[in-house]
């Protein structure tokens, strides 16, 4: 009796259907980006330029030690203030003549930043300060920032900067990109982001 052999299957077609499926899910997978702080990091010790003059009352120093402790202008502060403290600093417009700043809303004391384009956040560190604490203050002074540019933004263009920098990157936006890229230029020109980072310390034993 002859014996019967099983049908071959035709596995050709199955190597065509998975290429076909992985095309599909490489296309239509999300893959979530995770972005880190804008930040750069400070140049070897013989690249440093040397020093711009800057007046003492348009610097706003920030020493985070070695223990995590948060100092602003030599004095302890707690973290939940300092976003408030570096807006009275960058709001204050204390300045006169060419260094008026006719938008500030701050205090205008004469001992503080004369201008938003004049002041300067100085952050300093210790090499063994806390990652989480170190990037729990970079978080309160960009959220100074983003909160003077907000209300500005929402003065001059009837729409929040947060929101004009979701449009810009909303790729279904109806409006002018370029117009919107110049208004959110015109907007960080008033407040510009200038926050420098010293090179960290090491604690003292």
């Amino acid at each position: 009796m002859a014996r019967r052999l099983a049908p071959e299957v035709n596995a050709g077609s199955m190597a065509d259907i998975a290429f076909l499926l992985l095309i599909f899910f490489l296309v239509s997978t999300t893959i979530e980006t995770d972005y880190g702080i804008s930040r750069r990091l400070p140049p070897p010790p013989e690249e440093i330029k040397p020093d711009v003059h800057v007046r003492e009352k348009n610097l706003f120093r920030v020493e985070l030690n070695q223990v995590n402790e948060l100092f602003v202008e030599k004095k302890p502060l707690r973290l939940k203030q300092l976003k408030a403290a570096a807006i009275d600093f960058l709001d204050n417009g204390g300045g006169v003549d060419t260094e008026y700043c006719s938008y500030c809303k701050g205090m205008r004391d004469p001992k503080s930043s004369d201008n938003p384009n004049k002041a300067i956040i100085s952050l300093i560190n210790s090499r063994e300060t806390n990652y989480e604490a170190y990037i729990a203050v970079q978080n309160e002074l960009i959220s100074a920032y983003n909160e003077l540019r907000n209300r500005e933004a929402l003065r001059v263009y009837g729409v929040s900067f947060t929101e004009m920098k979701v449009q810009l990157k909303d790729v279904n936006h109806s409006g002018d990109k370029s117009k919107l890229k110049e208004r959110i230029k015109e907007i960080q020109a008033m407040y510009p982001e200038k926050l420098s980072e010293a090179e960290p310390l090491t604690a003292e034993l």
